[in-house]
């Protein structure tokens, strides 16, 4: 295994998790997630599309971490900011995803999606090839203040669905059990295959160290 794995693995799970955001705003009348709120409604306001918000909004907080803490930010961090709203985008340009059908089947959709982000959001991270510029700005901030993250990621989140709302961004139910769905198997993916990549890495470097012995 090497660094072509870990981008494989990174460029995956951006395309897995950009593909289960679109799904979401899809189904956007059920709620979706707060970072989402905010795109939909600078859309719905300003124009241009719901990803080129999400890649707006992404180098302004790249902006911020620079200042705050730079460790945060990697060069996976640029492609996070840049491909996640290019795939959005892409989904939604291609119209392959289910779009409201206003029956039962949008909730359906909605926990799929929202399965899907946690999946790929994993996966992405697993990779260690840079954190996105959301976590890597909630990171600098708990840093910066000396707060816990899990505070700093409520407070963060509560805050820029607060301005979603007010722009008029689509705010339901499910907006306010996203993260309880989506933490858990964010959590389980990120641990199997993060490590997944250890071990892996670790026998062939065991495999060289032998080599070169012999």
């Amino acid at each position: 295994m090497n660094n072509s794995f870990r981008w494989f693995l990174f460029l995956l799970g951006l395309l897995v998790f950009s593909g289960g955001i679109a799904l979401t705003i899809n189904m956007q009348h059920l709620g979706i997630h707060p970072w989402d709120v905010l795109n939909v409604a600078m859309f719905d306001k300003v124009g241009f599309t719901v990803g080129t918000w999400n890649i707006i909004i992404s180098f302004l907080l790249i902006c911020i971490c620079l200042i705050l803490d730079r460790r945060y930010i990697k060069v996976g961090t640029f492609f996070n900011a840049i491909l996640i709203g290019a795939f959005v985008d892409f989904y939604h340009w291609t119209g392959i995803l289910p779009t409201a059908s206003n029956t039962w089947l949008d909730i359906v959709f909605i926990l799929l999606g929202i399965c899907i982000m946690g999946f790929g959001g994993g996966m992405y991270n697993a990779a260690g090839v840079g954190s996105g510029p959301r976590d890597g700005f909630m990171l600098s901030l708990a840093d910066k203040l000396g707060a816990p993250i899990g505070r700093v990621r409520i407070v963060t989140e509560c805050t820029v669905l607060i301005l979603g709302l007010i722009i008029g961004g689509p705010v339901f139910i499910f907006t306010f059990v996203f993260t309880f769905i989506q933490s858990p198997i964010f959590q389980a993916t990120y641990l199997k295959l993060g490590a997944f990549v250890m071990e892996v890495e670790y026998k062939q470097r065991l495999k060289k160290r032998k080599e070169s012995v012999s």
